[in-house]
Parts: structure tokens; sequence; C-alpha cells
């Protein structure tokens, strides 16, 4: 797999044969504490990759700025060759390369349809003179609302269709957003922590549907504490410590990595993080 995937020796920001996401020098300080300091990563095209490391090691706030909900003090990073650095969370959305939250965004007063709705992008009826012209947004309408329930019925969610977000579960809320963010057809999906809070019933079901996800050509990029999960369907790990990168490679090598066991357990040992609980983190990642 390390051979399908980087070029050379497999190191901390090694290069990758088809990096759909490269990012160089990004930094980002709060004060005296520097919370970011990535100098070279390449995420894989088409691979699901999984970013770890201890609380407070970044990976939420690097998930920030490169999706434009937060700017770096230094840095550029590019998505499919062009450059993302400076551009706004709504035009990152719109060029292919979604996030979803640790906190779900949901919108509690709207129904899980409408919700889905709203993913979607190029909707001709939310300019102001396109709303006025009913024929030219009608069809769109439906073709989104079609697209909508195919999704809501492949996560399970059909059955909360007319349902306000806000009856939903935890767990519900997580497949929807996920389900919110496949509307727009993204290429890359950048899921912050998407097993934290779910019920133990639903962690299989999501399981399956971040795998689904490559299955149809999407890049997946992932923020996760569950090593278990990590293992089971990452092709290729990113491990963060203090803002930077200190490991990368496939999973099961990665979790045997002197470094990684050093960041997480705070001492050289001669453990598998395979078979250590890592306990979920709800901020400062």
């Amino acid at each position: 797999m390390a051979n399908q995937i980087a070029i050379g020796a497999v190191e901390p920001g090694c290069k990758k044969v088809d990096p759909i996401l490269v990012a160089d020098n990004v930094t980002r300080q709060f004060g005296g504490l520097t919370a970011v300091n990535v100098e070279h990563v390449e995420i894989p095209r088409g691979q699901i990759t999984a970013l770890i490391g201890p609380n407070g090691a970044g990976k939420t706030t690097f998930f920030n700025l490169l999706t434009g909900f937060d700017k770096p003090n230094t840095g550029t990073w590019t998505f499919e060759g062009k450059d993302l650095a400076g551009v706004p969370s709504y035009k990152v959305a719109r060029r292919g390369m979604i996030r979803t939250f640790q906190l779900t965004k949901a919108l509690s007063l709207l129904t899980v349809i409408d919700n889905m709705r709203l993913g979607s992008q190029d909707q001709p009826g939310e300019g102001f003179f396109g709303s006025w012209l009913r024929f030219n947004w009608k069809s769109r309408e439906t073709q989104i609302t079609a697209k909508a329930d195919e999704l809501l019925k492949r996560f399970k969610l059909d059955a909360k269709r007319e349902d306000y977000a806000a009856a939903l579960s935890g767990g519900q809320r997580k497949l929807l957003e996920m389900a919110r963010a496949l509307m727009s057809d993204p290429k890359l999906v950048m899921l912050d922590e998407p097993m934290a809070g779910v019920n133990p019933a639903l962690t299989q079901s999501l399981l399956e549907h971040i795998k689904d996800l490559k299955s149809n050509g999407t890049t997946v990029l992932f923020v996760e504490h569950d090593m278990h999960m990590v293992r089971h369907i990452s092709d290729w790990v990113i491990v963060m410590a203090e803002g930077k990168i200190v490991a990368e490679g496939p999973p099961a090598e990665v979790m045997k990595n002197p470094a990684v066991i050093d960041a997480y357990l705070g001492a050289h040992a001669d453990t598998d993080l395979g078979d250590v609980e890592i306990g979920s983190a709800k901020e400062g990642n």
C-alpha cells in the first residue's frame, strides 16, 4: 500500500503519487502558542487518510485553516493544483472540498429534507432575480429533492424526512451532516471526529458510509481518536503532535512507530497503539 501512495521513503511530509491536497509552511499562532506548524504534507487522492494525534495536537485547527474557517499566520496550500490560501470557506466548498464538524451543524429548526436541500449548489432560485422566475428554478429544485431523498434512503434517514433536525439523536445528526455534505458531489470530504458522541449501534453504519465514499471515488480525510477505527478503515495515517507532523504511513506501521507512541503515551514503549484506548476529545484538537 505504501508503494501505491508514497514516493520514496515513508517519512513525515513525504511525497505522494497523486496528491489532491498539498500544504506548505502552514502556521497558526494564538499569542505565544504555536497551534499549527506544518512544514509540508500531502493528502493522497482516492484514499481514506486518518489525521491522528493527542489532545491539543492542532488537528481541528489545521482543518479550520485548510477550509477557510480560520486564517493562518503563514502558509500556502493547493487543492487539485489550485491555490486555496485566503479563499473563504463557502468558495472552498464550491471547489469540492467539504468538511463536517466535531459538534454537528445541522439547522435544528429546519426539517431533515430542508437541511439536505441547503447542501446543494447551483440553485438558481437563490438569486434575487432568479427567484422571480419560477420556471427557472422549479425543475432544479425537483432534481435537488430527488437527490436528497436518495441520500436519505442510503443513510437510513428517510423515515425522518419531515422531522426537525432538533429531534434527531446525536448519531443521526452525524449521519445527516455527512449526507448533506454529499449533496454537492465533493471531491474531498473532511470529517472532524465522525464517531464522537455516536451511539455504538450507529458506529458500524458510519464506518460503512465512510468506506462507501472511497468506493464512489471521493477522497476522505478524517480526524479520529479511536485507534481501532483508524486501523480498520484508513489507507494512510498522518500523525500530529504539538502542531507538527511527526509521522505518517500505513496504519499498521504507524501504530508501532516509537515517535507516535511517545506522542500519545509520553514515553517510548513496546506498545501497539491499536491495543490502546485513546479517549475522545471534544475541544482543542
